[in-house]
């Protein structure tokens, strides 16, 4: 085997790892939302009235958005001093026995309030897990990659959403359709105990990745950074914080998409659960077109051109959004999913290299880790707790869409800040 071919292979291995990793992680986090939305309002905050339930519930799933720039500093230190393989296979354990856990917890009525407090702790575990992992498998596929196809190359790990939501959505209505009444007894466990099967998928092939050519010539060098994280926020503070702000328009709409649409149509519309989970995994299949399509234009186009239309048709389809679910009609109701993560994707695609590029190679990990995890304290995480709190106060969507309106205008400012690619020496 030539080395030209030996690289090519390489590459794509790079690539496999990477998307069936994030493909897990994803899948484990989302599997999380959708119970928080269905199952655990009436298993962990039983006596509590049924919107401080869906709050309790949304709350502990904040937690996890919370502890994710946690394990972005921790294992962007590692990713940056020791190398992003051995990182990834951490961050995929961490993320696996969590997950495995929360599917072996009782309920409230048989240990108490310990099972809410466990259930938070073990959710703050799926949240460092995912806080490490978004990096490191970014910047393994992208840079294994050519310099002209980094868009791509970054945006393929990010399938790993709308594929882990696919499987998330899907593994929680087959086993509901199966189980029929025994979904809420037991049988909502099942999704959560096969994710150790997945773990292990993920570690035998993450294990036959080759650490990555840029972070080896950095240790060839001996530029490896001291004190990485440090470093990044003494020196470029504004770099992680457009990036954070930059995400506003994409990751908050999308748990509103994705977790907050099913109390919402539930709730509110009185709709279906399998119509909204069907629904969901349509949109998930188109996703997974979407996302690296968008990701190839941006290395054409530009990422901040792709970028800036995504944020301003999602600021643009924030009334039309709700005015589709509003009609229950299921054909509108489908089309306004759909088009929601559409949207999403033309954001999502070039996301990965847009932030990564901005920040040098030695410190890439721990800088783009940051600023990407960052948003789930400022977006993601309380984008479900603001919007049912303003159907509670409101009855009306109205202000939930002028949120993703506020959240547009926050990414837009953003994006005209983050500075160009690479202003930091590797």
């Amino acid at each position: 085997m030539n080395q030209d071919t030996a690289v090519r292979a390489q590459r794509r291995r790079a690539v496999v790892a990477s998307m069936i990793g994030t493909s897990i992680e994803w899948y484990d986090f989302f599997l999380y939302g959708t119970a928080a939305a269905l199952v655990f309002p009436q298993l962990f905050f039983p006596s509590s009235a049924p919107f401080a339930g869906v709050l309790a519930a949304f709350g502990t799933q904040f937690v996890g958005f919370v502890a994710r720039p946690i394990g972005a500093a921790v294992f962007g230190h590692f990713g940056d001093r020791i190398g992003r393989k051995a990182t990834l296979v951490a961050t995929l354990l961490l993320m696996g026995v969590g997950t495995f856990l929360i599917g072996c917890l009782p309920g409230t009525a048989t240990i108490g309030v310990t099972a809410a407090v466990l259930l938070t702790l073990l959710r703050i575990a799926q949240g460092i897990g995912v806080g490490g992992e978004w990096g490191g498998s970014v910047l393994m596929s992208m840079e294994w990659g050519q310099d002209r196809r980094r868009g791509l190359m970054a945006s393929l790990p990010q399938l790993g959403v709308p594929i882990g939501l696919l499987l998330s959505t899907g593994v929680i209505r087959l086993t509901r359709d199966l189980s029929g009444d025994a979904f809420l007894a037991w049988a909502w466990r099942v999704p959560f105990l096969i994710s150790i099967v997945l773990v292990g998928v993920g570690l035998y092939v993450r294990l036959r990745v080759v650490e990555s050519p840029e972070f080896t010539e950095v240790r060839e060098r001996r530029a490896v950074v001291r004190q990485p994280v440090w470093q990044v926020l003494r020196e470029h503070p504004g770099t992680v914080l457009s990036s954070a702000f930059l995400r506003m328009s994409e990751q908050a709409p999308f748990y509103l998409f994705i977790t907050f649409v099913l109390t919402y149509g539930t709730s509110q519309l009185k709709m279906s659960q399998d119509l909204l989970l069907g629904d969901t995994m349509i949109a998930a299949v188109v996703g997974l077109l979407c996302v690296p399509l968008f990701g190839w234009l941006s290395d054409r186009y530009g990422r901040r051109l792709v970028y800036g239309i995504g944020v301003v048709a999602v600021g643009l389809y924030a009334f039309p959004y709700f005015g589709l679910l509003d009609t229950r009609v299921p054909g509108l109701v489908l089309l306004g999913i759909v088009i929601s993560l559409v949207l999403h994707a033309v954001q999502y695609g070039p996301q990965a290299a847009l932030i990564a590029e901005s920040f040098g190679t030695s410190v890439r990990y721990s800088g783009a880790g940051l600023g990407y995890h960052l948003a789930s304290v400022i977006a993601g995480g309380p984008a479900p707790l603001i919007a049912a709190a303003i159907l509670q106060g409101t009855g009306s969507s109205t202000w939930i869409s002028w949120y993703i309106v506020a959240c547009a205008l926050a990414s837009l400012i953003a994006l005209l800040t983050l500075p160009s690619p690479n202003p930091i020496p590797a």
